[in-house]
């Protein structure tokens, strides 16, 4: 594992070599909460209730924060692996000595645990500045867990969609439709909380509320029983992902074809 550990140093050493465009990039989150909070304190006031399914305007906010911070910090792994393919880069990436997938998940935690600190601070003054303290930090140590957990399954879909390219190239339409599942069964603009129960069962059961809503829900209230069973289903989705990725990665090579020089 010492050269996947290299991968990821360097990986770290080279984003760390352009703080400011770092800084820059986690401003993005800015906009997001500050509309949340207009568009999530006028709801609240307008059902007349400081509460609504035992989230308040503050909690809503903190979960929306971790929510964007998971989401935004992700990298671009599918394009990534999709323009290898179209310039024909690919071929030099195979023939490295190193696992091709073990080589992405490195390169792509470090960078994605680099930008996830940036955001989370950044964004989090905000939030803290318009609704007050975060929770209690005693909880943050399994919600870092969790985090880790949604990182890991989200890559095993993108990799999964990023692999389709060694077959259709572009892959624009795959990486559309997993970003709107996301966003709509992953608790992402409106946690599952607030959707009616049918719908709730029906987004817990997929990857996606593993990704987004477990985490950010156990941010905003941590227990035992939350964190186990987040990380239970993480694990499960993970392994199995894992299953379909690594059958999927070897059958996909019979079908790539070099482009480029």
């Amino acid at each position: 594992m010492q050269k996947y550990f290299a991968i990821f140093k360097v990986t770290l050493l080279n984003n760390l070599a352009y703080p400011a465009e770092l800084l820059g990039r986690s401003l993005m989150i800015l906009p997001f909460m500050w509309i949340f909070h207009q568009l999530w304190r006028v709801t609240f006031a307008a059902a007349g209730q400081e509460s609504i399914n035992g989230l308040t305007v503050a909690s809503t906010l903190w979960y929306l924060l971790l929510a964007e911070t998971i989401e935004l910090s992700r990298p671009r792994l599918g394009y990534a692996i999709s323009d290898a393919v179209k310039d024909g880069s690919i071929a030099y990436l195979l023939t490295k000595p190193y696992d091709f997938l073990l080589y992405h998940y490195s390169s792509a935690l470090s960078e994605t645990l680099l930008k996830g600190i940036f955001n989370f601070l950044v964004g989090g003054a905000l939030v803290w500045f318009l609704v007050g303290a975060p929770p209690n930090p005693l909880g943050w140590l399994p919600v870092a867990i969790t985090v880790l957990g949604a990182w890991t399954l989200n890559f095993c879909i993108s990799a999964l969609i990023g692999l389709s390219a060694f077959v259709v190239e572009d892959i624009s339409a795959f990486q559309w439709v997993y970003q709107k599942l996301a966003f709509i069964f992953g608790g992402l603009l409106i946690p599952l909380d607030f959707y009616p129960a049918w719908l709730q069962n029906i987004a817990r059961a997929l990857p996606f509320s593993s990704i987004l809503y477990g985490p950010a829900r156990l941010f905003v209230e941590p227990s035992l029983s939350a964190f186990l069973s987040t990380l239970g289903m993480q694990l499960g989705w993970i392994f199995a992902l894992s299953l379909v990725l690594a059958f999927a990665y070897r059958r996909s090579l019979a079908y790539l074809t070099i482009n480029g020089g």
